[in-house]
């Protein structure tokens, strides 16, 4: 099982560089952050950073979007990143929650995620793409390049999008039931369309936080910390409802069931520890979602995810143990699932 680490690109950038490449340094594969350029400074440049300051880290967004970027200006970014500093780039891509809602604008839809998918993937190895009616390459992109994509995914048709068309599938939450209900609905469809789905990399993405022990004291402060994941999921979790109803056996109901007494979210406090939207959230579905508890348990969980397929555990650093999280997975958990 490999590794990453999400971060949130607030100032410093410096800050952001340093834990990326600690993480390296400590075992991590991958260093991915949010990409929402209103609410933090814009992750390209960064990534430039890290990239040029690490040996092997593979970094990218987790996730862009189709709207706020135009798709060859996404491709060449990546294009350039890797020809200076080898494909070390991976296009993590959704709806575009924060980063569309910010700016006044509704998310995309899966039609524009997947014509995307298909410009950016071509573009980023040399290939040419259609533009809606203009077909362009990028004459510069040397032979060998390429640019993974990976859909992030909740719902029933972009789960069956991710199997028929994405190179990964990114799933932002860490419960075992909802993991491989969802994995085998993405494999599913991968199978039907004629793909291997061994070949898509399943990443799973949540917060950690390690405790001393599993008193309930500790474990109390652990869920505080990361009770906003549960409000961040809400979020696609309350369009699915929208969209299907909330006893739709298209949609598990241990995914929607939570969200019945939420009443709205101010993405002032977006990804944020105390996110005040987020009260709704029980203690059960912190549990759930996240990893916490004694470094014992996220290993144990960890090995009941990689059991169900899952190749990526990309953790999200948004709570007030930071470096201590990173360093304790560094020192006792990743080896523990690497070995």
């Amino acid at each position: 099982m490999d590794f990453g680490l999400v971060l949130q690109t607030d100032p410093p950038a410096s800050a952001v560089v340093d834990r990326m490449k600690r993480a390296e340094s400590l075992g991590f594969t991958h260093g991915w952050t949010f990409d929402s350029c209103v609410l933090w400074q814009e992750p390209y440049v960064v990534y430039s950073r890290i990239l040029a300051e690490t040996e092997h880290l593979i970094v990218g967004p987790m996730v862009t979007n189709p709207g706020t970027r135009t798709w060859e200006v996404t491709a060449s970014t990546f294009a350039t990143l890797n020809d200076m500093y080898g494909n070390r780039t991976v296009c993590g891509i959704g709806r575009g929650d924060s980063a569309m809602r910010v700016a006044g604008r509704k998310p995309n839809t899966l039609a524009r995620i997947s014509e995307a998918m298909k410009v950016i993937r071509a573009l980023g190895r040399g290939d040419e793409a259609d533009l809606g009616g203009t077909t362009i390459r990028l004459p510069w992109v040397r032979a060998g390049a390429s640019v993974p994509v990976w859909m992030a995914a909740y719902g029933p048709k972009a789960l069956k999008m991710t199997g028929e068309e994405a190179d990964g599938f990114i799933l932002q939450l860490a419960d075992p039931f909802l993991t491989e209900w969802m994995v085998k609905a993405v494999r599913d469809a991968a199978a039907a369309a004629g793909r291997d789905p061994a070949h898509i990399t399943i990443c799973v993405a949540a917060p950690a936080y390690v405790t001393e022990d599993d008193s309930p004291q500790a474990l109390a402060h652990a869920r505080e910390q990361c009770r906003w994941f549960g409000g961040m999921v809400g979020n696609h979790v309350a369009d699915l409802v929208a969209k299907y109803g909330s006893r739709s056996a298209m949609v598990p109901q241990e995914l929607t069931d939570y969200i019945k007494t939420r009443e709205g979210y101010d993405y002032a406090h977006h990804g944020r520890s105390g996110n005040p939207d987020t009260a709704f959230v029980p203690d059960e579905i912190v549990d759930r979602f996240c990893l916490i508890g004694p470094a014992s348990s996220h290993v144990e969980k960890l090995r009941e995810l990689k059991e169900l397929g899952v190749d990526q555990f990309a953790l999200y650093a948004m709570h007030d143990a930071k470096d201590e999280v990173i360093e304790v997975y560094g020192r006792d958990v990743i080896p523990a699932l690497t070995a």
